[in-house]
């Protein structure tokens, strides 16, 4: 049965910033319709935002019950004070100040947060954590970008017991997919990381205290429809956002 629109809760999901090459002069806001999915089969109404000035980030956490930072390009290593990698990818220095802009305004509203893939390592630098920029380069780990584009689990990670992840999967390992070459090397004041993969790899974070914030470094909006444990992330922060107070 659908949920009525009256009744979700809010959920703001973050954008790439992309430049159109043909047609009219645009930078679209972009981001995968499979999260906005998710976020309304887990009983959420999605709205997306463009890369806007961080100085609108207390309004938009008045105004959403939830926020969720997708996935994307590279983290800047200026965030967490470090020189670029030769491998480094591409980055995007407006995305990164509003996102961490808006993390912080919807920690400080007492709101909870889901961060995927590049949303977990943005969490982690706002801790004050830092990435590994090129994981490849990483002695000891294994390949965790890998080449089917589909979205299949690929390898398993291993879930803290206790933690709201491994409570919300009802598992304590779970295979998941794998798109990154940027991971959490330290792990950010405040933060815990709740799931590694085999070569000790974080892959997962939580909020120690405060309003729930979770990162995970898989990508659950791409297996839900056919694995369906993995719309666990996103209840997670649809139940979260529930008992937020009327705006």
């Amino acid at each position: 049965m659908t949920t009525p629109a009256a009744h979700r809760p809010t959920v703001l999901l973050t954008t790439s910033t992309v430049p159109r090459t043909t047609s009219l002069r645009r930078d679209d806001a972009m981001t995968g319709r499979n999260y906005s999915q998710a976020v309304t089969l887990a009983g959420g109404l999605p709205f997306m935002v463009a890369n806007l000035d961080p100085a609108l980030a207390p309004a938009y956490a008045r105004a959403a019950d939830a926020l969720l930072l997708t996935g994307g390009g590279d983290v800047d290593p200026e965030v967490f004070g470090e020189t670029p990698d030769r491998d480094l990818g591409s980055v995007d220095p407006e995305r990164d100040a509003f996102e961490l802009a808006l993390y912080a305004a919807f920690r400080e509203a007492g709101k909870p947060v889901l961060g995927v893939c590049r949303g977990c390592q943005l969490m982690n630098v706002a801790h004050g954590g830092k990435l590994h920029q090129h994981l490849p380069s990483v002695d000891g780990t294994h390949q965790h970008d890998q080449r089917d584009m589909r979205g299949y689990p690929f390898h398993t990670v291993e879930l803290q017991t206790g933690s709201r992840l491994a409570t919300a999967y009802g598992a304590t390992h779970v295979r998941t997919n794998s798109y990154h070459h940027q991971a959490i090397s330290q792990v950010g004041a405040g933060l815990r990381p709740v799931a590694r993969a085999a070569d000790g790899v974080v892959e997962a974070v939580e909020a120690e205290s405060g309003p729930l914030a979770v990162g995970v470094q898989w990508h659950p909006e791409m297996m839900f429809d056919r694995f369906t444990e993995h719309l666990a992330p996103f209840r997670v922060l649809v139940e979260a956002a529930v008992g937020q107070p009327a705006r």
